[in-house]
């Protein structure tokens, strides 16, 4: 089993910025492709950005490019999330997430996900 735990989560003036870690425990998952997610309270939970086994790969909502970055150090089974000019509607609970299947490229699609951490809240007021 995997286990992730999501931190950096936290309250920022729009415009600000905050990073996001995901510490994974319990078995590597540096052969894992790895995904954040968000999910606001009542929409449903969507997909932030992705990034391939290898690292050499990145997808992002069209709602965050240019303006956030995933990255992953695979030695300490970490991934990043660097989110810069917040803005309001980036207020939400955002989830780390880990696609143990796919061999190749990132999933935007959350039921491919199979291991999911318990999520950190972040808040950007206007």
């Amino acid at each position: 089993q995997v286990q992730l735990v999501e931190s950096g989560g936290g309250l920022v003036q729009a415009g600000g910025s905050l990073r996001l870690s995901c510490a994974a425990s319990g078995r590597t998952t540096s052969n894992y492709a790895m995904g954040w997610f968000r999910q606001a309270p009542g929409k449903e939970r969507e997909f932030v950005a992705g990034i391939s086994r290898s690292g050499g790969l990145t997808s992002y909502a069209d709602s965050v490019k240019g303006r956030f970055t995933i990255s992953r150090d695979n030695a300490n089974d970490t991934v990043l999330l660097q989110m810069n000019r917040l803005k309001p509607e980036d207020t939400a609970v955002y989830y780390c997430a880990a696609d143990p299947d796919r061999r190749y490229g990132v999933s935007s699609n959350r039921y491919e996900y199979d291991y999911w951490g318990q999520g950190t809240q972040v808040t950007a007021s206007s």
